[in-house]
């Protein structure tokens, strides 16, 4: 669990559920999302809006963001 921590950099507080469904899809860094749009990323199970929101967060923060529809 702790080698996972130092591997992703998705907001600390972002929920388990929504930590492995990333996980289980294969992301483990923020950079990596920029290639999903919001729905697309939306659609795994365990990805809430407030998931999505703090992602979104996360990204902007990078200056980085989803992909266009």
């Amino acid at each position: 669990m702790l080698a996972q921590n130092l591997e992703s950099d998705f907001p600390p507080k972002l929920a388990k559920p929504a930590q492995r469904a990333l996980a289980g899809a294969g992301f483990t860094r923020l950079e990596q999302l920029v290639h999903l749009n919001e729905a697309e990323l939306s659609k795994l199970h365990g990805m809430g809006p407030k998931a999505m929101e703090q992602l979104r967060t996360a990204l902007e923060e990078k200056g980085l963001s989803f992909a266009k529809k």
